[in-house]
């Protein structure tokens, strides 16, 4: 007997290693499916610090585990989110490690624009709970920049229309930096644009803008998607240049219109934003320097009168003169006699002392020459107190054009405060309005489903019927049939029910509906 006789005859099958087997399985597969395009929404999403991206794509029967490795993941237009319906491109192949087949990605695009819609609420939600989006990140926009950046195309309709209104309006200088307003390129050279304008230095040879427009004309949301990046959002919430953005139709919304510190409906009427009409301003500082002009003529007419009621208050000059004349009267009487008693006393003098006609004549000299010298020095006393008055008053009207230039500047600052304040007030209006509309809206919707549950009309579609009499509802037989007629009222309307002339008695309570008596 053969000790090593094969316990199972016939059993010629060969033996392969676990490595042939799984090599055989990866040529099979790479050989059916070389390249293929997979229609699936995106499960488990996993970034580990190598770079990779491993995602599963999965339907409501199947998952396909899906690789995109780290030099082609740069690459990719769509970055894979877990839960959006996707069409990935690439090859099958197997993982041996692991005993599974997987999908190595190399291209990813939304499959259809409910996909897009989905990827862009999940981005918007996601960076509006970074702060990126909060009012208190914008800045007020310049009243007049004297320099604007636009960042748009530079062969579109869109600059055209943007460099006429701002000609019509109040023409500025106006630096361009041409982008592509779709495609890959878009999102990349907008990110360049905005953070390039900011770089600029304010005395440097290419000025620096005081505010920045980023402007595109209308498109499908495809079109428009290069706005809805992440590092385009960032780039606009990150600039210190307050930023305009005009991106698409008044009925189109990126995500750059959340992170900018304005958003226009067109770029047309974002150049109207950013620039007043020249001709208002004119006729503006025309009206205020004529309101300054009356309430400076009304300041000095109210002083005047101020003055002149002051004066009012005071006594009568007379009054205080009027003592004074009457002691001169008593003393006039008085005068006559003393002058003639001292004229006569001097004369006595002077007779008695030894005056000679050279003394009176050296002495009168005296007083000419004094008389002549005082009536040289008058003209210029005169001439010098004149200068004097003129230099005062020029200081008086250097003061006083000063302090109407710190009026006007003061008022100016004033208007555009208050303008910005009350543009402000009107956003955080519309604002809360939009807020509070939708949830009043649900509520009132909520409240109405309650009542028509709560109504007798949904009592009456189970099959019961409400009995009306002349004086309002019947609730007892007794009093149904006291009365000659009355009304049932169903689903679909009313019925007028008689009932029999001989009086009936109330029907007694049973504890089934058939041993009632009927009434009719």
């Amino acid at each position: 007997m053969d000790l090593f006789e094969d316990s199972a005859p016939g059993n010629n099958a060969p033996e392969f290693t676990v490595s042939e087997i799984s090599g055989a399985v990866k040529r099979v597969l790479e050989g059916e499916f070389g390249r293929v395009r997979v229609r699936g929404e995106i499960g488990r999403v996993s970034r580990p610090s190598s770079g990779h991206l491993y995602f599963d794509l999965k339907d409501d029967r199947s998952i396909i585990a899906a690789v995109t490795w780290k030099g082609q993941a740069a690459k990719l237009s769509t970055r894979p989110e877990e839960g959006i319906e996707v069409i990935a491109t690439g090859r099958l192949t197997t993982f041996p490690g692991q005993s599974k087949y997987q999908l190595i990605v190399d291209e990813i695009e939304p499959a259809g624009a409910g996909a897009l819609m989905m990827m862009l609420e999940k981005r918007r939600k996601a960076l509006a709970a970074e702060g990126l989006f909060d009012d208190a990140r914008k800045r007020p926009l310049p009243y007049l920049p004297r320099v604007i950046g636009v960042v748009t195309s530079p062969s579109g309709a869109v600059i055209r229309d943007i460099l006429h209104r701002l000609r019509d309006r109040f023409p500025t200088r106006v630096l361009i930096w041409p982008v592509a307003v779709q495609g890959e390129a878009c999102a990349p050279q907008v990110c360049a644009a905005i953070r390039g304008f900011n770089a600029l230095t304010p005395d440097g040879p290419v000025p620096r803008p005081d505010l920045i427009i980023v402007a595109r004309g209308g498109g499908s949301l495809e079109d428009l998607w290069g706005f809805n990046e992440e590092a385009v959002v960032r780039a606009a919430a990150d600039s210190a240049i307050p930023l305009i953005s005009a991106v698409g139709h008044e009925t189109d919304t990126t995500l750059i219109d959340f992170a900018s510190d304005r958003r226009a409906p067109t770029p047309t009427a974002a150049a109207e934003i950013a620039v007043p009409v020249r001709a208002e301003l004119a006729a503006r500082l025309t009206e205020n320097a004529a309101r300054m002009i009356r309430a400076s003529q009304i300041r000095h007419q109210r002083q005047r009168q101020r003055l002149t009621d002051l004066g009012r208050a005071l006594g009568r000059p007379q009054a205080l003169t009027d003592p004074a004349r009457q002691r001169f009267d008593l003393f006039s009487d008085r005068l006559e006699p003393a002058l003639k008693t001292f004229m006569r006393g001097r004369r006595d003098r002077l007779a008695a002392l030894p005056l000679s006609l050279s003394v009176l004549r050296a002495n009168l000299r005296n007083r000419r020459e004094r008389l002549a010298d005082l009536t040289h020095r008058l003209p210029q006393g005169a001439t010098r107190g004149h200068a004097r008055q003129r230099e005062r008053l020029t200081q008086m009207a250097q003061r006083l054009t000063r302090a109407r230039m710190r009026t006007l500047t003061d008022a100016a600052r004033q208007i555009a405060r208050d303008r910005d304040r009350i543009t402000g007030l009107t956003h955080r209006l519309l604002a809360t309005a939009s807020r509070m509309l939708p949830p009043r809206r649900d509520q009132l919707d909520r409240i109405d489903r309650l009542r028509q549950t709560l109504g007798y009309r949904e009592t009456l579609r189970r099959g019961y019927a409400v009995v009306h009499g002349p004086e309002g509802l019947l609730t007892t037989a007794e009093k149904a049939a006291q009365i000659p007629r009355f009304d049932l009222e169903f689903l679909d309307g009313r019925l007028t029910v008689r009932p029999d002339t001989a009086p009936a008695k109330p029907a007694r309570k049973s504890k089934s509906p058939k041993d009632q008596k009927s009434l009719f």
